[in-house]
């Protein structure tokens, strides 16, 4: 390691914090894309029959086989849904991570016990009225853990979005590293890149740990 290459990665610290920057705004649209599909489809699987339980299983179980680098080649590049890459990022994230999220909330869904929800019809409720606010509350706070660590995937999974030209962290340290008479800085740019992923995956995690442990289900063993 070379001081000229540490004093050249920390003149372009700022370059660097766009793309975490970048990094951070895909990983939170892609994880509102996730929940706003993933949790009708996990709802659907656990209460859903006939075609409709089908179609969302199957789609599930592709979407989860296929690798995010090629969904997102065949979204920007075969399909063309914007030539944004990064709504197209977001989609193919939020796609793949909406098949992980479904199964998190299936499991939080199946794991409230069935008496709460015949106890919610015996009093006078509807069964979609039993579900949202005796079920859904429930499993919303039991899915926090799983949630948490899809966060933490979909975190480092936005690097692929390399593949299709977003200029994201890695991206740009790729960038530095690459100009004309900078390839001895490689170690010194990825050594920066590894710790903004961690700070970046290590707050998260905390901060979800703390949420999780706020909205827990409260009960006679120690939480």
């Amino acid at each position: 390691m070379q001081a000229g290459d540490w004093a050249f990665v920390l003149d372009n610290v700022d370059y660097l914090l766009t793309g975490a920057g970048v990094t951070v705004g895909l990983t939170l649209a892609a994880l509102a894309v996730g929940f706003l599909l993933g949790f009708p489809a996990g709802a659907i699987e656990v209460y859903g029959d006939g075609l409709l339980e089908r179609v969302v299983s199957t789609a599930g179980v592709l979407l989860r086989g296929t690798p995010i680098v090629v969904i997102m080649l065949m979204l920007f590049f075969v399909v063309s849904i914007s030539q944004s890459a990064f709504v197209t990022a977001a989609v193919g994230l939020g796609l793949r991570s909406a098949a992980y999220q479904s199964q998190i909330f299936r499991g939080a869904l199946q794991s409230v016990d069935e008496g709460q929800l015949e106890a919610a019809r015996a009093v006078g409720m509807s069964r979609f009225e039993a579900i949202r606010h005796v079920v859904v509350p429930q499993a919303l706070r039991r899915s926090m853990p799983g949630f948490q660590n899809e966060f933490t995937i979909v975190l480092k999974d936005t690097s692929i979005a390399f593949a299709i030209g977003l200029a994201e962290l890695l991206t740009r340290g790729y960038d530095l590293f690459t100009q004309s008479g900078r390839s001895t800085a490689v170690l010194e740019v990825f050594l920066v890149i590894s710790a903004m992923y961690f700070v970046l995956t290590f707050a998260t995690n905390r901060g979800l740990d703390r949420l999780a442990d706020y909205y827990a289900i409260p009960s006679g063993e120690e939480r």
